[in-house]
């Protein structure tokens, strides 16, 4: 096919000026190669020997390396040690995955082992990217963390900004339609159903540096459908908050709050219905 000369210049210097950045499927498969190292029931390969162990981190650094020289404009220079942080940080990370995932096992009866949460929920693999990813933000490096929290997105229908800070012993429970936006801060033992949107109230591009999302509490659970938006918006400790739910305002600790539906019979009344 002959393109028209001026939309080939055009393209050629689309190509010429676009930022340098590593190809999605790299990053992908690094983040999958690294979850497998961390959780064996999610390996293609499992590790017979510390040598095995060794040399699958190796490899890894070697990628991981490979990722952030293709993503220099984006991310702290390498001289900064910025490719070996994350290495150190594996232990935390993979203790606190360690603590989600019994979370989850827990939280759902129908989960009839740790293995099974690791291997097939998609709240497992959301939180997995997203602790990566939110460590990965926490040092400057950009578009890596985001090409991993989308990736999640699409696997799982689970939305978590890397930004987003969340606490030890997180559950998700069906999880799919979650969004959890970029500035939401979430406590720990904190429960949440699938259709659930921690969000902002305003859109608008010169509030991208201050706090649009909501706060959750320490022990909160939140059931499906709801929507909580705003950056002062606070649900205290040991909260409850019933399905579908819409909240814009701070809610005390120890509350529970259900949706409250109106419905005419067949006499033109309104009757009021709240559920408890």
């Amino acid at each position: 096919m002959n393109l028209p000369g001026a939309f080939a210049k055009e393209l050629l210097k689309a190509h010429k000026n676009a930022s340098m950045c590593p190809p999605p499927e790299m990053v992908v498969k690094f983040f999958n190669d690294l979850l497998g190292l961390l959780f064996p029931e999610f390996a293609v390969h499992r590790c017979a020997s510390e040598k095995d162990i060794e040399m699958r981190l190796g490899h890894l650094q070697e990628e991981f390396r490979n990722i952030l020289s293709q993503n220099k404009e984006c991310t702290a220079s390498a001289e900064d040690g910025v490719e070996t942080k994350l290495f150190f940080e594996l232990p935390s990370i993979r203790e606190a995955l360690l603590l989600d995932i019994e979370a989850v096992y827990m939280g759902d009866p129908a989960a009839k082992s740790t293995a099974e949460v690791i291997r097939t929920y998609p709240g497992f693999y959301a939180i997995a990217a997203h602790r990566i990813a939110h460590f990965l933000e926490s040092l400057n490096i950009k578009l890596i963390p985001r090409i991993i929290s989308e990736h999640a997105h699409r696997q799982t229908g689970i939305d978590i900004h890397p930004g987003a800070k969340i606490g030890t012993y997180f559950c998700i429970d069906h999880g799919t339609g979650i969004v959890i936006g970029e500035t939401t801060v979430i406590g720990s033992r904190v429960k949440v159903y699938q259709g659930v949107t921690l969000g902002g109230l305003s859109v608008k591009k010169e509030d991208a540096r201050v706090k649009r999302h909501p706060t959750i509490e320490d022990n909160v659970v939140i059931y499906a459908g709801v929507t909580i938006l705003g950056g002062e918006t606070v649900i205290g400790k040991n909260s409850i908050i019933g399905g579908n739910v819409w909240l814009t305002k701070s809610v005390p600790a120890n509350s529970k709050i259900y949706y409250r539906a109106k419905m005419t019979n067949a006499e033109g009344e309104t009757d009021t219905i709240t559920f408890r």
